[in-house]
């Protein structure tokens, strides 16, 4: 399942409801700042595991109004381009007590984070995004696990389940006098699950600089190429994942003591770089999210391909930084291939006459003659 065929909100952003029919393969949302165009695309995003393409926390996706509840809650109507009239209602929801844990459903029916990721997969591109190349490890690292996700449903158990591992053991140290069984058995998860993290970022990143690499030479968005600065995969480079499992206990045992800092997956740096080898952060602004563009891009043709269905691609203000012809090109992209595309514009310009057009505003949507 990939496509949309409804979007269903309650109490979400500036949504109090929304019962929303949605019938094209390109969608362009249009409205003045503010008026809640990403608030949709947000919404799609969060169709999927995950906190969406904002990074929120959940208690801040609730509308905030007296009459409210303080949670909230979403639904996708989704099937496949193949099947069109197989449909399934996937939802999810917040509230209660555990205000940052999602539920999610299939058809009324509990189902996992994991296999609603089986069931929707999304990719996007945001003019946050363009940060990617002056901030912190930590932004990069995260926007690498959002590609791998795709990719790998299961990904974001074993980062979940090492974090888990990582806490428990650090509030162990922090008492001082520990039990050495119990602080084996959380370094043994820590480093099966580092493996198993690790691993799967540098398949995502090798797959898609294979996807890359005959486009070395396109115009319009010229491929990146990626590489992981980590210790742990360098060890996997070297030798067996088994191995490497075993000298990550050894180490994590040897760095029990205060203030040693262990070995960890999630010190690792996603390096960008152009075709030609030169640093992503020394590119001009345009070059750079034209290099992003190409990621994002590349990166759902390798799920289309991997999974058998292409995901739903949500950009906001996809144009910034992109010249005319960049702009241009980009949207003949979209407008020639299978994935079912939202996109956000303050104006219709360059998409008149060539998708569905809504206008957003005062939580509703209007189509556009």
């Amino acid at each position: 399942m990939t496509n949309l065929a409804a979007l269903r909100l309650v109490d979400f952003r500036s949504y109090a409801a929304l019962d929303w029919a949605i019938e094209a393969r390109v969608t362009v949302l249009v409205g003045p700042n503010g008026a809640g165009k990403t608030n949709l695309l947000e919404a799609i995003s969060l169709l999927a595991p995950g906190r969406g393409l904002r990074g929120a926390k959940f208690a801040d996706l609730a509308r905030r109004a007296p009459e409210a509840g303080g949670g909230f809650a979403l639904g996708g109507v989704l099937y496949a381009q193949d099947r069109p009239n197989d449909r399934i209602e996937l939802t999810s929801s917040v509230g209660g007590a555990e205000r940052e844990r999602r539920k999610f459903f299939m058809d009324g029916q509990a189902v996992s984070g994991a296999e609603a990721a089986s069931l929707f997969s999304a990719v996007w591109l945001t003019p946050q995004m363009d940060r990617l190349f002056t901030e912190g490890a930590s932004a990069r690292r995260r926007f690498l696990d959002r590609l791998t996700l795709a990719l790998e449903p299961g990904h974001a158990r074993e980062v979940a389940a090492f974090e888990a591992a990582a806490v428990n053991r650090s509030r162990l140290l922090e008492q001082g006098r520990f039990d050495p069984v119990w602080c084996g058995i959380l370094e043994d998860s820590m480093a099966r699950h580092a493996v198993a993290m690790t691993a799967s970022r540098l398949d995502l990143i090798a797959r898609l600089n294979a996807v890359m690499a005959p486009h070395a030479e396109v115009a319009a968005f010229p491929p990146a190429r990626l590489d992981l600065a980590c210790e742990i995969g360098a060890m996997l480079a070297a030798h067996p994942a088994v191995e490497v499992e075993d000298r990550l206990r050894a180490r994590l045992a040897s760095t029990r003591g205060p203030g040693s800092a262990p070995l960890s997956p999630q010190r690792a740096d996603l390096l960008i770089a152009d075709w030609h080898g030169a640093a992503a952060s020394l590119a001009s602004t345009g070059e750079q999210r034209a290099m992003l563009v190409a990621i994002i891009l590349f990166h759902a043709e390798l799920v289309r391909d991997w999974r058998g269905a292409p995901p739903i691609l949500l950009l906001d203000e996809p144009f910034v930084h992109l010249d005319h012809a960049r702009q241009s090109a980009l949207r003949d992209h979209v407008l020639a291939g299978r994935m079912q595309v939202f996109c956000t514009a303050t104006e219709t310009g360059i998409w008149q006459n060539t998708a569905s057009v809504w206008s957003v505003g005062a939580g509703a949507l209007t189509p556009r003659a």
